[in-house]
C-alpha cells in the first residue's frame, strides 16, 4: 500500500510539473506568447485532417465491414459505429503525437527560447544551444513513427471483447502521454550530449513523474484549443522535469563517489 501511495505521489509530482510550466505564462508572457504561433498553425492543420476523417468515417467503416451488409438491423449500424469510434480514438492518438512533433520542428527557435529561459531560472550549468532545426526534424519524424505504432495498438485494443470500449481510450491517453513526455523532455538531455540509453537510464527512476506529466499534457491537448495554449507550458514543464531528473542523477553520482572514496589514513599508533 505504501508503495502504491509513493507511485501515485510521484505521478502527481509529474502533473505538478505541467502546472509549474503554466506558471511561466505569468513570469515570462512574452516568450510564451511566441510559442503560440507554431502551435496555432499546426493545430489548424491537424483539426482540419480530423474533421475530414470524421466526415469520411461512414464510407470508411462501410468499406472495412462489407461482411455486415447481410446482417439484420440494428447490428450493422452498431458494428460500424464501434469500428468508427475505435478508428477515431486511434486517430486522436496519432494526431496528438503528430501535433507535438510538427510543432516542435516548426517552432524550434521559439521553443528553444522557452527552454533556455527555464534552464536559466533553475540555475546550474546551462547549455548555450538546444538541438538545432534538423535534429528537431529528425526527432519529430521518429516521434510520428512511434505515434503510428501507438495508434495501431489502440485500434487493436478496441476490439478486445467487453473491455475494448474502455481499454482503447485509456491506452491511447497513456501511450500518447508517455511519448509526448519523452519527446518534450529530450531537449534538456540532448543539449548536454545525453541521448539514447543514457537518457533512458536517468529517467528510469522517474517513470511515474514522466507518465503523470505526459497524461496531464495529453488531457490538456484533448480540450478544444487546449493544445495551442498548453504547448508552451508543456515545453517549460518538461524542462523542469528533465532538470529534476538530471539533478537527482548528479546528486546520486556525487553520493556514490563520496562513499567509494577512501578516507584519510589514520596515524600510526606508537607503542
Amino acid at each position: 500500500m505504501t508503495r502504491v501511495a509513493g507511485v501515485l505521489g510521484r505521478f502527481f509530482t509529474g502533473v505538478g510539473m505541467l502546472l509549474r510550466g503554466f506558471g511561466f505564462w505569468a513570469r515570462r508572457p512574452g516568450i510564451m506568447l511566441l510559442g503560440l504561433i507554431p502551435a496555432a498553425i499546426v493545430f489548424a492543420v491537424i483539426v482540419g485532417a480530423l474533421v475530414a476523417l470524421g466526415f469520411g468515417m461512414p464510407t470508411l467503416t462501410d468499406w472495412l465491414t462489407p461482411f455486415a451488409d447481410g446482417w439484420d438491423d440494428p447490428w450493422p449500424g452498431i458494428l460500424r459505429a464501434a469500428v468508427g469510434a475505435i478508428l477515431f480514438a486511434a486517430a486522436i492518438v496519432l494526431a496528438a503525437v503528430t501535433f507535438t512533433a510538427l510543432t516542435l520542428a516548426v517552432g524550434d527557435p521559439f521553443y528553444e527560447r522557452i527552454w533556455h529561459a527555464v534552464e536559466l531560472e533553475v540555475g546550474g550549468s546551462v547549455p548555450d544551444h538546444g538541438l538545432g532545426f534538423w535534429r528537431s526534424v529528425r526527432d519529430s519524424l521518429k516521434l510520428i513513427g512511434l505515434g503510428l505504432v501507438a495508434a495501431i495498438a489502440v485500434a487493436l485494443s478496441g476490439f478486445v471483447p467487453v473491455v475494448g470500449a474502455v481499454l482503447a481510450p485509456t491506452l491511447g491517453v497513456i501511450l500518447s502521454g508517455r511519448l509526448l513526455a519523452m519527446e518534450l523532455s529530450s531537449r534538456a538531455f540532448e543539449a548536454r550530449g545525453i541521448a539514447g540509453s543514457a537518457r533512458r537510464a536517468i529517467l528510469r527512476g522517474h517513470r511515474a513523474q514522466l507518465l503523470g506529466f505526459g497524461v496531464a499534457t495529453q488531457l490538456c491537448f484533448m480540450i478544444p484549443f487546449g493544445a495551442v495554449f498548453a504547448m508552451p507550458a508543456a515545453v517549460a514543464g518538461s524542462t523542469l522535469l528533465a532538470r529534476s531528473a538530471l539533478d537527482a542523477a548528479a546528486a546520486a553520482a556525487s553520493a556514490g563517489a563520496a562513499v567509494t572514496t577512501p578516507g584519510p589514513t589514520p596515524p600510526a599508533v606508537r607503542p
